[in-house]
């Protein structure tokens, strides 16, 4: 990449001796013509908005698709944003924009168990996505950092300060709020004694039901990858590559045996006239779930770990507010407020993660860089699903 060449070998020009004396100012080093392609790839604006701008593609498209009338082919989907993911990155490979290990069968043997506990976390995060708005699906996601946060205080010794819990009690607030002002405007807007709001309520308590197990899934799936990923290693693209290439051969024999492919059951989820739009949705999300691994180590790379905690925790009002915008979520009083509570409860937790470094690091000063906790890998996972 251009950005990651050294430039600090410059040769300095002393100027041409003339009539024995030396020119009075040497001649200025030669400018890179990659400079300022390098300063614009150093920006921090440009990789903090890439990151956002990725993120709520990706929930859009995948809501897009599965917003669709009766939409059923959920393994199918996730089986071809996978294809397309592994394309996309070995197409980046080749042109040397990004580098990751080549196919090990020995570290694919390590690594299967995570690309089954991913597929788990995707597909019950689709189904939430699929019943729920997307604000209350992202006011309820914060409650997976709960679980892991507690997980490592099980399993790996971690600890949850004040400050870390009092926004968990935000984040339990907000999911509170959210679902108290979904089902209220159900009642209103179709009557508390009538069909349509008892069918209403029921397909929102389905995605209450498929959202508690998608965050405890992704608890799973996030401790689970930062115990194996000791065994092998891996770096973001790496750990891309074995859990996209893993999981279809899976997806697959899911959506063959599992999913409905009778010709009556693909017209009603690909109707005609929105076929090519669905198709073109689910290859963007493939391509999104690319663009928030690389513009996550771009932001990383760019900015400090303060300021990508911070993204991370302020990227949730955009993609919440775009479920407003391009969908008909509820606009009340109520849901606003969830956001708000949610939106809040993220700041707190990314600035009580960062005293929490911040004080770890004023008792020692490692010699070699500490290894991620599961709660700071949360963050960079939590928006792939």
């Amino acid at each position: 990449m251009a950005d990651d060449k050294k430039t600090d070998d410059y040769t300095i020009e002393m100027g041409e001796r003339k009539d024995k004396e030396w020119a009075s100012e040497p001649t200025p080093p030669p400018r890179s013509a990659n400079a300022p392609v390098a300063a614009v790839a150093n920006n921090p604006i440009l990789p903090v908005l890439s990151y956002c701008g990725s993120s709520i593609l990706m929930t859009v498209t995948n809501k897009y698709v599965l917003s669709g009338h009766d939409f059923n082919l959920n393994f199918f989907l996730l089986c071809v944003q996978s294809v397309v993911c592994v394309m996309a990155i070995q197409a980046c490979k080749s042109a040397g924009v990004i580098n990751y290990r080549d196919f090990n069968s020995d570290e694919a043997k390590k690594w299967f168990p995570i690309s089954v506990l991913l597929i788990g976390m995707i597909y019950t995060s689709t189904k939430a996505l699929q019943f729920l708005s997307i604000p209350v699906y992202t006011i309820f996601k914060n409650l997976t950092i709960i679980l892991i946060a507690y997980g490592e205080v099980l399993w790996f010794g971690g600890s949850v300060t004040g400050m870390a819990l009092f926004s968990f009690g935000l984040m339990v607030m907000s999911s509170v709020i959210a679902a108290w002002a979904d089902i209220q405007h159900a009642l209103q807007s179709y009557g508390h004694l009538s069909t349509e709001a008892s069918a209403k309520i029921s397909t929102l308590n389905a995605g209450y039901v498929w959202m508690m197990f998608n965050c405890i899934c992704s608890a799973t799936y996030v401790l689970g990858m930062r115990k194996r990923i000791k065994l092998t290693n891996f770096k973001d693209f790496d750990t891309m590559f074995y859990n996209n290439l893993l999981s279809i051969p899976i997806l697959l024999v899911c959506s063959v045996l599992l999913e409905d492919w009778s010709s009556d059951n693909i017209s009603r989820n690909f109707p005609p006239a929105e076929r090519n739009n669905l198709i073109l949705a689910m290859v963007f999300s493939g391509l999104s779930s690319v663009f928030i691994s690389y513009t996550s180590a771009w932001c990383v790379r760019v900015t400090s770990s303060t300021t990508y905690s911070m993204v991370g925790a302020l990227n949730k009002l955009p993609i919440a507010v775009s479920g407003l915008i391009f969908f008909d979520a509820p606009v009340t009083f109520p849901s606003v407020s969830a956001i708000f509570v949610g939106f809040v409860s993220g700041i707190v937790y990314a600035l009580a993660k960062v005293k929490q470094s911040a004080k770890a690091k004023s008792v020692s000063l490692p010699t070699t860089n500490a290894p991620m906790s599961a709660s700071s890998q949360s963050v960079r996972d939590g928006l792939k699903s």
